[in-house]
């Protein structure tokens, strides 16, 4: 792969940055030379992921942290400026599937979970370091959404609901930060194989249904966490320094159309 320098000298914290898409994305952004501040409620994961970036020379610092919990999203922002000084793009990527049942079946306490994990921590994560991003006039975030934020069918209720606020979300502090120079965007993932993800691959490849994950996609197939994190370096590295308040599909297709059942066989 061939390194570029997009993100040379630029600090960058990553949530959720102990598998799939967050792990992804700090092994990119470490090629891109950006100096990292990685968060992760599993720390024995994170560790993985210090390792592998470590064996790249990135000297990444790594920080367990519960998103859901505003204190700890502050005690990393703080973590960042004690080690480097300046934050310069904030990846709000942790999230959560949360149970797929029936309406009557929901659990109050799963919905709690599920918006606290996928929503509040944008949040929490977003508002202290605004003030910083504010006051250097630059900076940019991406917050991790999914197309369940965007149409139905692509996860339960607590989930889809948390992903479309956040995309929301986005859009109302891109536009209360945009006269700062501090941009803000989402993408929004179709099915990309992560962890978070692994219950529906392993049951199709059990079943012998592999073949269909990913076939009501225009491109006919599921998603990889690089493709997902190849555009969040985009987004944000200075490339895309005239784009804010978007939420950004990157489901091979997926909602470009109105994708009911048996239209693609």
């Amino acid at each position: 792969m061939t390194k570029t320098g997009r993100l040379t000298e630029k600090v960058a914290v990553i949530t959720g940055a102990a598998s799939g898409i967050g792990r992804a994305a700090a092994l990119l952004f470490a090629r891109e030379g950006a100096r990292l501040l990685l968060a992760d409620i599993n720390e024995e994961e994170l560790k993985e992921s210090l390792k592998l970036l470590n064996k790249e020379g990135n000297d990444a610092i790594i920080k367990k942290t519960n998103v859901a919990v505003e204190a700890e999203m502050k005690e990393l922002i703080d973590l960042a400026l004690e080690k480097y000084s300046r934050i310069d793009i904030l990846c709000n990527n942790a999230g959560i599937a949360g149970e797929i049942v029936n309406l009557e079946n929901q659990d109050a306490d799963d919905w709690h979970t599920v918006l606290d994990a996928n929503l509040m921590g944008a949040v929490f994560g977003t508002k202290h370091v605004s003030a910083h991003m504010q006051a250097r006039e630059r900076g940019a975030i991406v917050n991790t959404a999914s197309v369940a934020g965007i149409r139905s069918g692509a996860g339960g209720n607590a989930y889809s609901a948390s992903k479309a606020a956040l995309i929301n979300f986005t859009q109302t502090s891109a536009c209360e930060l945009g006269g700062y120079n501090v941009r803000v965007n989402a993408v929004c993932p179709g099915l990309i194989e992560t962890k978070m993800t692994k219950p529906v691959f392993d049951y199709a490849r059990e079943t012998g249904k592999e073949a269909k994950l990913g076939y009501r996609c225009e491109l006919r197939r599921h998603g990889r966490a690089e493709e997902v994190a190849w555009v969040i370096l985009f987004l944000a590295s200075d490339e895309a320094s005239y784009i804010t308040g978007q939420a950004l599909p990157v489901d091979g297709g997926n909602t470009a159309s109105l994708n009911l059942p048996g239209m693609k066989l």
